[in-house]
């Protein structure tokens, strides 16, 4: 998943036309969305599918009608805080219900809390059980929380991953990183790449060489 962290839809489309069938996936962020819209989501998902990233965090029946309104829009995956808490996550699973082909999934501990990593481990575990109780299809993880999360919630609970760096890449504010290859052999179910890819001279290239070393970790 290729993070579209740029100002407005002429940058996100350039970037998704570079990008090409490189990727499969364009993740449509908070700074993106209020600049653009749902039109934006309309013309992104007219060629790839849609990862709405906007971490819903409320009180349970206003998380339910955003899960509502982005069901709407027709995208294949949406996500909600799991800091809202158990009520917050059944509502939104209810209404996600409402929509077999959007993946409903919980942000456990963004990659860039300084909390420290054996606290971070701990919460991300406690918020992944409440988010599978409450009928949720994954969360988003550090890459060093995936198989504790996939051991206690089981192999199909998807696990969602950024903070992928590579090639001496400045972490900036991730952090808790892994690279790609590092990643897929935690168990990681998608990889979200941003600047790695987005910030490249080439990113349809630099696109096809995460893929080489997700690959390259697949033991076949």
């Amino acid at each position: 998943m290729v993070a579209l962290d740029v100002a407005d839809a002429d940058a996100a489309l350039a970037l998704r036309d570079q990008m090409g069938d490189s990727v499969g996936w364009l993740k449509i962020g908070l700074r993106l969305f209020v600049a653009e819209g749902p039109q934006l989501v309309a013309a992104v998902r007219k060629t790839h599918k849609v990862f709405l990233d906007l971490k819903f965090h409320d009180i349970p029946n206003t998380v339910a009608q955003a899960v509502e309104s982005a069901g709407r829009l027709g995208v294949e995956m949406v996500n909600v805080h799991a800091g809202g808490g158990m009520e917050m996550l059944t509502a939104a699973a209810q209404s996600g219900a409402r929509f077999p082909g959007m993946k409903l999934i919980a942000v456990t501990v963004l990659t860039s809390d300084p909390m420290p990593a054996a606290e971070a481990a701990v919460v991300a575990l406690e918020r992944a059980k409440m988010a599978r109780d409450a009928g949720l299809d994954g969360v988003v993880c550090s890459v060093h929380e995936v198989e504790a999360i996939k051991h206690a919630c089981g192999a199909d609970f998807i696990t969602v991953t950024p903070g992928i760096r590579w090639g001496g890449q400045d972490q900036q504010d991730q952090k808790r990183v892994a690279d790609p290859a590092g990643a897929i052999r935690a168990g990681s179910d998608y990889l979200v790449v941003g600047r790695p890819i987005i910030q490249a001279e080439d990113p349809h290239a630099a696109a096809m060489q995460a893929q080489a070393m997700m690959r390259s970790a697949v033991v076949l």
